[in-house]
């Protein structure tokens, strides 16, 4: 049985929540695995990961984002989104466009060819994925998902993925 001080950090008398330590390091442990393992599917297909999160990011909105507001939702400096748009064009992965609302600034959109490349990028992870929460049944992926998810707020949380194009 918990005490009520365990879900809620330290104690009254100050003392650590051991407990939250080491869940906290079972998750960096998931974390870096995946992490790991992604990074590695990419090499291939000549991405980072800066790159696929990109990708995901584009592919996911409904319709061309301002190169400001991809900065914002990969929480990264204006200069830094970028360099990884740069380097995504110059690949043919993405196309710049001006927006017709706001002639200063710059729309960017997935090409044919970067939509191909993120259905890889998730191809690969599905995989890796997969692989990792194997060992889950359904109902207990679920769960840790709901879990998890009490765990951060909203606002923090990377979007789900939008179902694949037919």
């Amino acid at each position: 049985m918990h005490s009520p001080d365990a879900a809620h950090g330290p104690g009254p008398t100050g003392t650590p929540d051991s407990e939250a330590v080491d869940l906290a390091d079972t998750l960096l442990s998931v974390a870096l695995t995946i992490r790991r393992r992604h990074a590695a599917a990419l090499e291939p297909l000549g991405l980072t990961p800066w790159h696929s999160r990109a990708l995901r990011t584009i592919g996911r909105s409904d319709e061309p984002l301002r190169l400001g507001d991809l900065a914002a939702r990969l929480r990264i400096a204006p200069r830094s989104t970028t360099e990884v748009v740069d380097s995504l064009q110059d690949e043919g992965l993405v196309r710049r466009t001006p927006d017709p609302a706001d002639r200063r600034a710059t729309l960017v959109e997935l090409t044919d060819a970067g939509r191909d490349t993120l259905d890889a990028v998730a191809a690969a992870q599905d995989g890796i994925s997969s692989e990792i929460f194997g060992r889950l049944d359904h109902d207990e992926r679920v769960e840790l998902r709901r879990l998890l998810d009490r765990a951060i707020p909203e606002t923090q949380r990377v979007p789900r993925r939008r179902p694949a194009r037919s």
